[in-house]
């Protein structure tokens, strides 16, 4: 896939502001400072369009980056974040809720895991939320060049098993190394129609 446009096309806290439903979207969700942001720029090749943060609990917003004028990868605040109070934490929670229960336009959920740790509670939530809602979801498990190779078939199981994954499992991601990234795309292509 090459990517030719990127725009930060809508910032929304509520369903009013999203953009006209009429292209595929890609919602990208996980725990704060889990690497959205590298994420996002490792995808759509571009150094620092979204801002990644030394400190976590920064994207208070849905985040609407229109690429190609194809699809829309969708950035919402990440979870966990333990300074947060919890009447934000609410409110982000209740904003991501409506979100995935009234977008007729998501195509597919990419649920972002931190590979070097066990994925916490509110990973195992959400991800037990999405399939509640019978959405299609990816687990990708970012940072994977920062564990050693000798530890990898145990991180891998690790993570299978507190997710209790049946299927094929997950994508190992690294925005240092690109890994991942062409199975991303792939995804992204079945589900637009390219």
């Amino acid at each position: 896939m090459k990517i030719d446009s990127v725009t930060l096309e809508k910032i929304a806290v509520r369903q009013s502001q999203y953009p006209e439903a009429n292209k595929p979207e890609f919602l990208l969700v996980g725990r704060s400072n889990v690497g959205k942001s590298s994420f996002i720029n490792t995808l759509i090749v571009r150094k620092n369009f979204a801002r990644t943060s030394s400190k976590p609990g920064k994207t208070v917003t849905l985040n609407f980056y229109l690429v190609n004028n194809l699809f829309y990868l969708v950035d919402v605040p990440g979870y966990g974040y333990a300074n947060m109070s919890k009447e934000n934490s609410k409110k982000i929670g209740l904003m991501i809720e409506e979100y995935l229960k009234c977008r007729g336009s998501l195509s597919h959920v990419f649920l972002l895991i931190d590979y070097r740790h066990k994925p916490t509670e509110d990973d195992v939530l959400m991800y037990n939320f999405l399939k509640y809602y019978n959405l299609k979801t990816t687990i990708v498990a970012t940072k994977y060049d920062k564990v050693k190779m000798s530890m990898r078939a145990n991180q891998d199981k690790l993570i299978k098993d507190t997710l209790k994954l049946e299927d094929n499992g997950f994508i190992h991601f690294s925005s240092t190394t690109k890994k991942g990234r062409e199975e991303i795309y792939n995804i992204i292509a079945e589900n637009i129609n390219v």
